[in-house]
């Protein structure tokens, strides 16, 4: 039986080893490559891939948003998120969003065809230290919607995030409009209720903001 998966992540020559990892492996095809977040839920809709592996630090949409909406719309598909960072609040957001494995990049020469299989077996799959945090429980001690700064981007939408991500990158109104398919009026209305519900009076700290909850890379 093959199995067929998506595999996004904005550097080409990462794309490239990893395919080759993967490809290595009878009867394993990366049917679709994307090279941001937008592009991997795009993608994932029109090739409903049995597995999607996800950079976590994508441009126009993050990978754990990109992992919200592919676990959402798409039934069949697990994901696996590929990380470069190892922090406690990372590690529950990716659980939250949905994914079913979490590797570091460090780890990935390593450990990729383990964690894929392991996904394809219906179960999940850890770095070392991701595994221990749940053992301990950590994930039940900080729930969901927390008050803490931490917790801050629970507040938003899905909708409410992207457009964090694509207003802290830089883009104008209209830009984001554009981007999501919205009228520039309905985009301004979202930046400004965004910037109301966040506290945030400047783009600066709408960007402070972004990187402390994961949502756009320092």
């Amino acid at each position: 039986m093959g199995l067929r998966l998506l595999l996004a992540d904005d550097h080409e020559i990462v794309r490239k080893g990893l395919r080759a990892l993967l490809e290595a492996e009878p009867g394993w095809q990366v049917a679709a490559e994307a090279v941001d977040g937008r592009d991997a839920v795009e993608k994932a809709q029109q090739i409903k891939p049995d597995i999607a592996i996800l950079d976590i630090s994508m441009p126009s949409l993050n990978g754990l948003d990109a992992t919200r909406q592919i676990v959402k719309g798409i039934s069949q598909t697990k994901v696996l998120v590929l990380t470069m960072h190892d922090s406690d609040p990372l590690i529950q957001r990716v659980l939250e969003a949905g994914a079913r494995g979490y590797l570091l990049k460090s780890d990935a020469a390593r450990d990729l065809v383990a964690a894929v299989d392991a996904l394809r077996r219906n179960k999940t799959f850890f770095t070392p230290k991701v595994a221990q945090l749940v053992l301990e429980g950590y994930l039940d001690k900080n729930p969901r919607g927390s008050s803490s700064p931490e917790g801050g981007s629970f507040r938003l939408t899905d909708r409410q995030r992207e457009i964090v991500q694509l207003l802290a990158e830089g883009k104008s109104s209209k830009e984001v409009a554009s981007a999501l398919g919205l009228s520039v009026k309905t985009a301004e209305t979202h930046r400004a209720n965004i910037m109301r519900r966040l506290d945030c009076h400047s783009v600066t700290a709408l960007v402070r903001y972004a990187i402390r909850n994961h949502i756009i890379e320092a």
